[in-house]
């Protein structure tokens, strides 16, 4: 449980839907996908590569520029009311990134951290990268509270970017039979690759007054956990690692009180719907359905280090537009390496301030 609350007070984001939170949200209420064709790139039965790709962003733009671009913009969003409401806050940035895949440059955290610096300029007093895939953004959200619950800053930006526009990633994928694909040669339980980027302001509960119009939500509760049972292993997961990390976020759910809304980073393949499964097993009773959640892989592709920050921004928004199930939200996520991440949040209901 959190010694002290934290709060989200700011959402950004670009993805193949929208090039904010608001249009991206609007986007996955909506079902709209992004997917397209990747050129020149075809899978092992012959079939052009699908993927949901930026529409905005040539293919040409590449590496850790690809990355700042659609990173860029997620930052600026939620920046802004920092310049708006208090430029001197004492602020941090946590940023989540994938973790080492064919296709990444391994100097590719330590240049968008340069990139961001160098833009930034004095903005952020520190910077810290979690490159830990899917679950990097609960992985940050985690050391953030602490850090700010501890008065080391005032405020902190979690980011997360990724993105498989690499055609050596997209090898990668179809070598380890991860691509979706159609056809009774293709297979229909991998996923779709993505890219986009998502960025919360979060700020301490004594800085949190000056931004109380502006509050989408409260961070009750968030853990992290391992997996043992890994993804490509001989092993067999049956959620051990997640149903550990749901319930330590789930503890700060008030006495008889459910969970109203899930949003997760499932991407259609069974090894993650297994997972889940089994954790709903062991902790339906904090749920009011487990079975209804929004995973809006359908819609941007799967976004891998992005995923938290995005989910965390459409439960603020659904809660906001008035289209949320209730009060209480929930957002997990799950990394290839075994890192688990969960955060529950009380959703803030009202007059939104929509694009």
């Amino acid at each position: 449980m959190l010694s002290e609350p934290a709060y989200v007070v700011a959402l950004g984001a670009s993805t193949p839907i929208g090039r904010t939170a608001w249009s991206s949200a609007a986007a996955v209420r909506a079902g709209i996908s992004g997917f397209t064709h990747y050129p020149h790139l075809m899978d092992s039965a012959g079939e052009p590569v699908k993927i949901a790709l930026a529409p905005w962003l040539d293919l040409s733009v590449t590496g850790v520029e690809r990355f700042w671009a659609l990173l860029r913009p997620a930052l600026e969003q939620v920046l802004e009311l920092r310049m708006q409401r208090n430029p001197d806050l004492r602020m941090a940035l946590a940023l989540a990134l994938p973790s080492h895949r064919p296709g990444l440059e391994p100097s590719l955290p330590s240049d968008l951290v340069g990139l961001v610096k160098s833009d930034c300029a004095d903005v952020f007093a520190a910077t810290a990268v979690f490159p830990n895939g899917h679950a990097a953004g609960i992985v940050a959200l985690e050391a953030v509270c602490k850090k700010l619950a501890q008065g080391v800053f005032d405020a902190c930006v979690i980011a997360g970017v990724d993105s498989y526009a690499q055609p050596a990633t997209l090898e990668w994928l179809e070598d380890c039979d991860q691509l979706h694909g159609a056809g009774p040669l293709n297979n229909a339980w991998g996923f779709i690759p993505g890219e986009g980027a998502g960025a919360l302001l979060v700020v301490s509960r004594s800085v949190a007054e000056q931004f109380r119009d502006v509050l989408y939500a409260q961070v009750l509760g968030v853990s992290t956990a391992t997996e043992s049972k890994c993804i490509k292993t001989e092993t067999v997961c049956i959620g051990e690692g997640l149903t550990h990390a749901f319930r330590g976020a789930l503890q700060s759910l008030p006495a008889g009180e459910t969970v109203s809304d899930v949003y997760c980073d499932m991407n259609g393949e069974p090894y993650r719907a297994d997972e889940y499964g089994f954790t709903c097993l062991r902790t339906a009773e904090s749920f009011q359905s487990a079975s209804d959640f929004v995973a809006p892989a359908d819609c941007w592709g799967d976004v891998s280090a992005a995923s938290a920050p995005l989910s965390i921004a459409l439960a603020a928004i659904a809660a906001r537009k008035g289209y949320a199930k209730g009060s209480t939200a929930f957002v997990w996520a799950s990394s290839e390496l075994g890192e688990r991440g969960a955060a529950t949040l009380r959703v803030a209901h009202g007059a939104s301030d929509a694009r």
